[in-house]
């Protein structure tokens, strides 16, 4: 787990500010028992993805298609973690799921190229069609008398 202070890196060369990313913990449903009625071991994670200055615009843009319902109406993303019974590796799962959003919005997908049919592929096309249809023709036979 980053320090408070240090950067948390996502790729190369985009890093998340940790100030941008606000924790609260809730009372998780689940594993704990008793335990899981007294303690607040679930972490809300909220992460401002359309006022983040630590996102360029093309990243920001493909992590609110990514995020879904995850994302509320004013931008912001939040993660809920609860599957751990402690709070320590719920906030380190919420952290993780968050680095790993950002970093699949990083990624530009590649631009689709055009590409035509070549002639001899509609020829083949065209034959095989032909063949299929002469295999038909043959199965209706002739008039009956």
């Amino acid at each position: 787990m980053p320090s408070a202070t240090a950067p948390i890196w996502v790729t190369g060369s985009l890093t998340i500010d940790p100030s941008e990313i606000e924790e609260s913990f809730v009372r998780a449903t689940g594993p704990g028992g008793q335990h899981v009625n007294k303690t607040s071991s679930a972490v809300q994670l909220r992460f401002d993805v359309r006022n983040s200055p630590s996102l360029p615009d093309d990243v920001r843009w493909r992590l609110e298609k990514l995020a879904g319902s995850r994302l509320t109406n004013d931008g912001v993303l939040v993660l809920i973690a609860q599957s751990q019974r402690s709070q320590k590796r719920n906030r380190e799962e919420a952290l993780e799921r968050l680095v790993e959003l950002v970093r699949d919005a990083a990624h530009r997908p590649t631009p689709r190229v055009k590409t035509r049919v070549s002639k001899a592929a509609k020829r083949r096309r065209v034959d095989d069609k032909k063949r299929h249809g002469t295999i038909k023709a043959l199965r209706r036979g002739g008039p009956q008398d």
